[in-house]
């Protein structure tokens, strides 16, 4: 265990809060630091917890100070593809300028290492349907450039500084705590797993797929879909390379191996036991029709091994958590 504390920014979301639980199980000293916008304090299942925002350069000098923090794993950011495109200032704000700020204090600080949460919109619309982490980055929509613009911060700072990081480009989260504790709860989520699991257990009247017609087998998009505990896990794998002394890295988190719309509705159906109302629609602009991770690296560089990499597991898990939600509601 190390002596000092790791401070997780948006550890009350839904993967920082996944990230929280492996951290704390493994005997680290976990600080979360979130404003609540998205996540849930009761989500934050060990550590100390700090309401507060990235931005707040007062706030977070304190907390590096005061829990002697020398390693950052910053989740906090808006997600929200459209949101992005109808808001962009508001994600230059919250995931450019705020984290410009983290930046700014961990420096200050002497933090050594930093472990950032990106995303595969970097690679915006790619020629091929698998990416590289040496394929071209053209991000399409501002919140894929407000991540690419952190990871080129992050790329300056490193190489004007000691700071050492890990950048991690996430394909497609999904799933939840197997043991059914924590999971997403972020209300009027986009995620595919999240809203056909909502429509199963009747949160929502139906279930969308956007494009039948893409050059794939069965006609709609495939993704890289990655069980949220194996994404958590790549974090700690992250954490100890930084430790032993390994370099700086960007690395793509996913299987390498995607699944289609249809054949993510094929698996609600067949674990929910019943059919959805499925509607289909055009196109969204702007979507791939593949998206998949060359997952290689991840695996040689940090020694991560997946241990959840089957669809009816993801699904089964998801959907266990909207059953959860739904009780607790009750």
């Amino acid at each position: 265990m190390s002596p000092k504390s790791i401070l997780v920014t948006g550890g009350a979301g839904y993967i920082g809060s996944h990230t929280v639980r492996q951290l704390g199980e493994a005997g680290e000293r976990v600080v979360t630091l979130d404003n609540l916008s998205k996540g849930f304090r009761e989500n934050v299942l060990f550590g100390e917890f700090v309401e507060g925002d990235t931005a707040d350069q007062t706030l977070v000098s304190r907390v590096l100070r005061e829990h002697a923090i020398d390693t950052v794993i910053h989740f906090a950011a808006h997600t929200i593809v459209p949101e992005s495109v109808a808001d962009p200032l508001k994600y230059y704000r919250n995931n450019t300028c705020a984290t410009r700020n983290l930046l700014e204090c961990c420096a200050d600080a002497g933090v050594k290492h930093f472990v950032f949460s990106s995303t595969a919109a970097v690679y915006g619309i790619p020629e091929s349907q698998q990416c590289f982490e040496d394929t071209p980055t053209q991000p399409i929509n501002p919140y894929g450039m407000s991540k690419l613009m952190t990871e080129h911060m992050l790329r300056d700072l490193g190489a004007a500084s000691d700071l050492r990081y890990v950048i991690l480009r996430y394909f497609n989260v999904a799933g939840s705590d197997p043991q059914g504790r924590i999971g997403q709860s972020t209300p009027g989520a986009t995620l595919l797993m999240k809203v056909a699991a909502e429509h199963a257990v009747g949160k929502r009247d139906a279930v969308y797929i956007f494009g039948t017609d893409y050059p794939t087998a069965d006609g709609t998009g495939i993704r890289d879909y990655i069980h949220v505990e194996d994404l958590a896990d790549a974090h700690l794998k992250a954490i100890d390379h930084l430790r032993g002394g390994g370099d700086s890295q960007i690395l793509n988190c996913g299987y390498g191996h995607g699944y289609s719309v249809r054949e993510v509705l094929d698996m609600v159906e067949r674990v929910h036991g019943s059919p959805l109302n499925i509607i289909e629609q055009e196109r969204r602009a702007g979507d791939p029709p593949a998206l998949i991770a060359g997952a290689n690296r991840v695996r040689d560089v940090l020694g991560w091994t997946p241990r959840y990499d089957d669809l009816e597991e993801i699904v089964r898990s998801s959907l266990n958590w909207e059953h959860t939600l739904q009780s607790r509601q009750s």
